[in-house]
């Protein structure tokens, strides 16, 4: 079991500035590195506060890398819908090459209809584009001359530099939430699985089943060359020394983190897209969360190291995973809240789950 931070700003700026967050998080990342954990992750959101703080996991990442020596450096993802395979091909390639190897490139389909408004992307293309340009990126890392003629982007013979680092191409993970076709293509692709969120009790089967119909894929596809299959799950945690004080402590920064993915995810009300069925007013599934949501495994990890040990063994066992991506910036926390989450969890925890 591998385990790594995983942040996702979702600060309003009259409560704290890019500068303070940026500070705060880049002393997690460093402290994250020294204490063993596996990764620290990064994710790409634009224009309002569910992540519009990061535009650019690479360049957050680029700062990472500068200041910590042995911490893998992964996307949690690259919104592969809004940009040119070839600028994501060579600046993926740049940070391999800065951090000595250590980068991961995780890409998402992206969700939220005023970011492919602001794009001009429409969101009835978004799968065809999204898979189009990630299989572009990663014949630019194979291939001396790679040409592609798409209705998105066309070119003949484009080498790209600077070469990738890692042999053949830094891993891959991309993110995947209903779509039985989505999981299939990953698994073909032999690329790394990453769940955004723990399903709720009753999606539970079919998150399974679709997780299943990714672990055959690849299997098939790829079982024969050595490569196996990966599945990572992105979640908030909380650490304390009794349940009652983790749950006391995270309530408030939960209730912050649901009320802003909420506000986001409400840009779906009057939109429609078959692209995205089941999406078209997923803000109200985050509205007015009980005290039993918040203290649900489809919220976050919460509860004391006996707890959350118990909640790791059972997520692990339900979604065959073998990475978890702590989230620990949720609610706005300050470096003094996430430090002492993740001190917790690397003492008490970590040397538990192997």
């Amino acid at each position: 079991m591998k385990h790594g931070i995983s942040l996702l700003p979702d600060c309003r700026p009259h409560h704290r500035s890019a500068t303070e967050y940026f500070a705060d998080a880049l002393h997690i990342s460093r402290l994250a590195d020294r204490l063993g954990f596996d990764y620290v992750k990064m994710t790409e959101h634009y224009l309002r506060d569910y992540g519009g703080y990061c535009p650019s996991p690479l360049a957050f990442l680029s700062a990472v890398a500068a200041q910590t020596s042995r911490i893998r450096l992964m996307t949690g993802g690259i919104q592969a819908s809004f940009h040119h395979p070839v600028q994501l091909a060579a600046e993926a390639a740049q940070l391999d090459a800065i951090s000595e190897g250590r980068l991961e490139v995780g890409f998402a389909r992206a969700w939220l209809p005023y970011e492919f408004e602001a794009f001009g992307v429409d969101l009835d293309d978004s799968r065809t584009k999204f898979t189009a340009t990630i299989e572009a990126v990663q014949r630019l890392w194979t291939e001396k001359k790679a040409s592609e003629d798409t209705p998105f982007f066309r070119y003949t013979d484009a080498t790209s530099l600077p070469p990738v680092t890692q042999t053949p191409y830094p891993p891959v993970w991309v993110a995947a939430v209903r779509s039985r076709e989505s999981f299939a293509w990953i698994g073909e692709k032999g690329f790394s699985l990453l769940i955004a969120s723990p399903p709720k009790e009753d999606e539970l089967p079919r998150v399974r089943e679709m997780i299943e119909v990714y672990r055959e894929t690849f299997e098939d596809e790829h079982g024969s060359t050595g490569l196996t299959p990966r599945v990572g799950l992105s979640v908030p945690l909380f650490v304390a020394d009794s349940d009652e004080e983790a749950y006391r402590a995270a309530a408030p920064y939960l209730r912050e983190y649901l009320q802003v993915w909420g506000e986001a995810a409400n840009s779906w009300t009057g939109v429609k897209s078959a692209a995205y069925p089941g999406y078209s007013t997923p803000g109200k599934t985050f509205a007015g969360a009980s005290e039993e949501d918040l203290r649900s495994n489809a919220t976050g990890v919460v509860g004391s190291p006996e707890t959350v040990l118990e909640k790791i063994a059972w997520l692990r066992k339900q979604l065959h995973l073998d990475t978890m991506l702590w989230q620990i910036d949720y609610g706005g926390q300050d470096a003094t809240s996430m430090e002492r989450n993740v001190r917790l969890f690397a003492q008490e925890i970590m040397p538990k789950v192997t």
